[in-house]
């Protein structure tokens, strides 16, 4: 797998991730390294660009989800409780502010949309309408 990394001046500046390869097992340490330290660096708005990336696997998907949750654990001025966001991805009125996709092949749209992540987190295929999102 191969990660390039670049920010892009939107609204807010936006960390984009382009992964190259799948993000399964076999990769998801070193997947899941390299957005820790964007992070862990101020990465505060990431779009994680899946064009590359014919397949996500579940232990891929908990990465995501591990990341979704790093970048809401360092946005408290949300003023939203836990409850209030679970209600809002029931009610499909909530998506992360931080962590958007884009791209998904069609597999991975799939195990994506099966597994409830399109609940609450978006996803795009154009980068400019994704970055105009955060």
């Amino acid at each position: 797998m191969d990660i390039k990394v670049a920010t892009v001046d939107g609204r807010v500046p936006v960390t984009v991730v382009r992964a190259d390869g799948d993000i399964d097992s076999s990769t998801i340490e070193m997947f899941e390294t390299k957005t820790d330290e964007l992070i862990a660096s101020g990465s505060r708005y990431i779009l994680l660009d899946l064009s590359h990336t014919p397949f996500v696997s579940s232990a891929g998907l908990r990465v995501l989800h591990a990341v979704y949750n790093k970048l809401r654990e360092l946005h408290p001025d949300l003023n939203l409780t836990n409850e209030q966001v679970k209600q809002g991805i029931r009610e499909g009125t909530y998506k992360s502010p931080h962590l958007k996709l884009l791209k998904l092949s069609k597999e991975t749209r799939k195990v994506f949309e099966l597994s409830g992540y399109d609940m609450y987190i978006e996803t795009f295929e154009d980068e400019k309408t994704a970055i105009a999102a955060f």
